[in-house]
């Protein structure tokens, strides 16, 4: 397994629409496996495949809260089918727009349908923070981000100090 680079908004690719992926293979599952080591890596409990720059549906999540507990989950080609229509409020963060959070409102239950890492069809139903997290990565699939869902004014302070972190980490310090 490999760690990637998580890419940080703003980037064009964190805005492409990810492809299905035809049949889950032993590719496909490099690529779960290099993205649940990168996720760990980073200490978030989401990544979708277009964080690390490629285009597919696929998503890794693990809400364990440590080592000891940890509870991988893969989606391919993730669908929601259902989501309830009493909304959650969560304070959301994302791997790819780095130390930045905010209040985010999402449907409290969902229902997805997903092929796991053999490529068996699985439905689940979700609620709390699982469903939350489930919207939040099936949004990289769109080319959405969570700071998309704030006033235009918010979204553009925390676009700013990112381009200035980004700007800081290609300086080079002799």
């Amino acid at each position: 397994m490999t760690i990637k680079t998580i890419l940080t908004e703003p980037n064009k690719i964190l805005r492409q629409v990810s492809l299905p992926v035809k049949n889950v293979g032993k590719e496909e599952q490099r690529i779960m496996d290099d993205m649940l080591e990168t996720m760990y890596h980073a200490k978030g409990i989401g990544l979708a495949a277009i964080q690390i720059g490629i285009p597919k549906r696929i998503i890794v999540m693990d809400m364990g809260k440590d080592q000891e507990n940890q509870k991988p989950m893969y989606f391919v080609n993730p669908t929601i089918n259902n989501k309830n229509s009493n909304f959650s409020t969560y304070e959301e963060g994302c791997l790819s727009v780095p130390n930045q959070f905010a209040e985010v409102d999402r449907p409290s239950t969902c229902e997805v349908e997903y092929l796991d890492y053999d490529g068996n069809k699985k439905k689940l139903l979700a609620s709390g923070l699982l469903s939350t997290c489930i919207q939040h990565e099936m949004d990289h699939l769109e080319g959405i981000l969570f700071i998309d869902y704030l006033s235009k004014l918010k979204k553009s302070m925390i676009i700013k100090k990112l381009s200035k972190q980004k700007n800081k980490l290609d300086r080079i310090i002799v």
